[in-house]
């Protein structure tokens, strides 16, 4: 049995509603990435080997089917929310592809393994009282909650749940293409590095883009009536247990400031740095830089002080941070004390929020 989420495959496909697994495999070529090819091609030749005999098994034969899943989602799932998530608490989380009216399907983790056991049944061949054919084999099946709804409502319960907003701006699909070619072009010059931890994920990639954008879901029917499944979580039930589930984690997790925070915290203490040590030929074009400094505090010496007292505010703020998450997070305090080292205040805020909402669940 092979599980596979099913992708949208090209730019030119219209919109799909009750598709049913009677649609024709879409022109491998057309496919927007090598990514969604595979998942085809694999679907293919799964169900193509069904019947085959086994070799060392006189009349035994090989049975296989494919589960075609929406998108997964659910207490424990890696592929989407820890991404969507993160993307929100650095403050990327900026617009919406597409209107409210476009519905998508997804599958709560339950119902998907629901459906697996189901279909690994309808592949056995020698239950008492059946014979021949089993019936899920050489099939394909689509599987999901069967309630499609917009992808930006299923994720904004979890997203405010955790303490983050929904952006409200709108991107068009032919807009949010443009910027993942873009990203998919610049991150093709790193493939070589691609492995690497310091590499952060794609922002967004062009099958995001039609997955979120464009109006695509399917029926069930025959999962329903070959294999007996139905979805056995609904969707309030589920929605509730994942938005508990990360809740849960995410108090768990180091928190902190969005990443311009970062940019700006860190760029200002190095170019102050630069300002105060490097001598006034090796600054190139961030000599200005200087300047502006020297406008506004007068003199040299100044600067000097101003980055000793920052350095000092920051290791100071990061001891208390270090103290204060030994009481309230742990597990969490040695990044708690480097981060706040490198952001100070900003950093430290998040920490005293949550060190705030742990002190009221005690009492």
């Amino acid at each position: 049995m092979l599980t596979v989420s099913f992708t949208w495959p090209h730019s030119e496909c219209p919109e799909i509603r009750n598709g049913t697994e009677n649609l024709p495999y879409f022109p491998i070529e057309k496919h927007v990435d090598p990514y969604g090819r595979s998942k085809a091609l694999a679907e293919q030749f799964v169900i193509r080997s069904s019947g085959r005999p086994l070799g060392n098994k006189k009349g035994k034969r090989l049975y296989t089917c494919a589960l075609r899943p929406a998108a997964i989602y659910g207490p424990g799932e890696q592929r989407h929310f820890p991404r969507i998530i993160q993307m929100a608490r650095l403050g990327l989380l900026k617009f919406r592809i597409g209107g409210p009216n476009i519905l998508t399907d997804w599958v709560y983790g339950d119902n998907l393994v629901h459906a697996q056991l189901l279909a690994s049944m309808a592949l056995i061949d020698d239950l008492p009282g059946r014979s021949g054919i089993p019936p899920a084999a050489g099939q394909a099946y689509f599987i999901s909650d069967g309630a499609p709804l917009n992808s930006f409502e299923l994720i904004k319960p979890i997203v405010e749940g955790v303490g983050y907003t929904m952006p409200q701006r709108e991107l068009s699909v032919k807009s949010a293409m443009t910027l993942a070619w873009g990203m998919y072009a610049f991150y093709g010059l790193l493939y070589p590095w691609l492995q690497k931890s310091w590499i952060p994920e794609p922002f967004i990639l062009p099958a995001e883009v039609f997955k979120v954008g464009v109006t695509h879901y399917c029926s069930t029917w025959k999962a329903r009536q070959e294999i007996g499944y139905t979805a056995i979580v609904d969707k309030k039930d589920a929605l509730d247990r994942t938005v508990t589930y990360w809740k849960e984690r995410h108090s768990q997790e180091l928190d902190g400031p969005p990443l311009l925070s970062w940019i700006f915290l860190l760029g200002g203490m190095f170019l102050l740095f630069l300002c105060v040590y490097v001598p006034a030929p090796f600054m190139g074009p961030l000599e200005f830089i200087r300047w502006i400094g020297l406008f506004i505090f007068r003199s040299q010496e100044t600067l000097r002080i101003i980055l000793y007292l920052a350095c000092l505010a920051h290791l100071l703020e990061g001891i208390y941070a270090w103290i204060v998450a030994m009481k309230a997070d742990r597990k969490n305090a040695r990044g708690w004390f480097w981060q706040t080292l490198a952001l100070g205040y900003p950093s430290l805020q998040y920490l005293l929020k949550r060190a705030e909402k742990k002190k009221l669940h005690q009492k």
